[in-house]
């Protein structure tokens, strides 16, 4: 797909300042840090992780929409196989994939090793659009190694995977946004995406409220496999969100990359 990169880059962008600008005019929490050293921590970890899926793309022969290609060209994949309409392989492959990252999250907070990465992402003690982009760079790789695994073994098209991709990244700003929407609408719309509320809960210091909601796109798993969790506890405006020993460090870059190593 020509300009690949671009179209997403600038998807991403424009969403990123549509929703910044929305949740600074709509807020549904009171802060508890200052954007200045938070943004700058969580920009931060955008660029390694750039640098590590670098650092992936030039041991593999490409990243997930390259695989799809190769996998295409190669006849690779359980679609190029089955020979289904377009329409229908795009469907497919939008749900399993979206599936497939469900299931990685929820595996991400069951395995030790794993949550020591993720818990990077947890770190940080308010939710606002720019936690969607907050992980440590070592999970980022694991998490596009898993993608291109699952390209080969399907052999989705390459717009399948680049409409994915966007969808993802779009829906997880949306619901990390710190954005008040109206009861009503929250309601309605959660019955099929999540929505800063709905993924809210999952960001609690609680344990049994942080292994919940899952989802980053469809809302449709956690309801299907029981982990979903409509309300906090404590209520929207009183729940604490991050984790229950940490300080204002998660701020910090350089403490935020060295975080898995730490014993807690």
């Amino acid at each position: 797909m020509e300009n690949e990169a671009a179209v997403r880059l600038s998807i991403f962008l424009g969403l990123f300042i549509l929703l910044a600008s929305a949740e600074a005019l709509f807020p549904r929490r009171a802060r508890r840090q200052g954007r200045g050293g938070r943004w700058f921590t969580n920009w931060g970890l955008v660029l390694i992780d750039t640098a590590a899926l670098r650092l992936v793309a030039l041991v593999l022969p490409a990243l997930a929409a390259g695989a799809a290609l190769d996998a295409s060209n190669q006849g690779w994949g359980l679609f190029n196989q089955l020979g289904w309409p377009l329409w229908a392989e795009f469907v497919l492959a939008v749900l399993i994939f979206d599936f497939a990252i469900w299931a990685q999250h929820l595996i991400t907070h069951k395995v030790p090793l794993l949550w020591r990465l993720h818990r990077v992402h947890h770190a940080d003690r308010d939710m606002d659009v720019t936690t969607a982009i907050r992980f440590h760079p070592v999970e980022i790789a694991l998490s596009m190694l898993l993608k291109i695994g699952l390209v080969y073994a399907l052999g989705p098209s390459v717009l399948a995977i680049v409409v994915f991709e966007i969808l993802l990244n779009g829906t997880a700003m949306f619901n990390h946004s710190n954005l008040r929407l109206p009861l009503a609408f929250d309601r309605a719309l959660r019955k099929v995406l999540v929505t800063p509320d709905m993924h809210r809960v999952h960001h609690s210091v609680h344990r049994h409220e942080h292994d919940s909601n899952y989802g980053f796109s469809l809302s449709l798993w956690d309801r299907m496999f029981g982990t979903y969790i409509a309300q906090p506890e404590a209520g929207h405006d009183d729940m604490k969100v991050g984790l229950q020993w940490q300080d204002d460090r998660p701020s910090k870059l350089a403490w935020v990359l060295a975080l898995p190593f730490f014993r807690k």
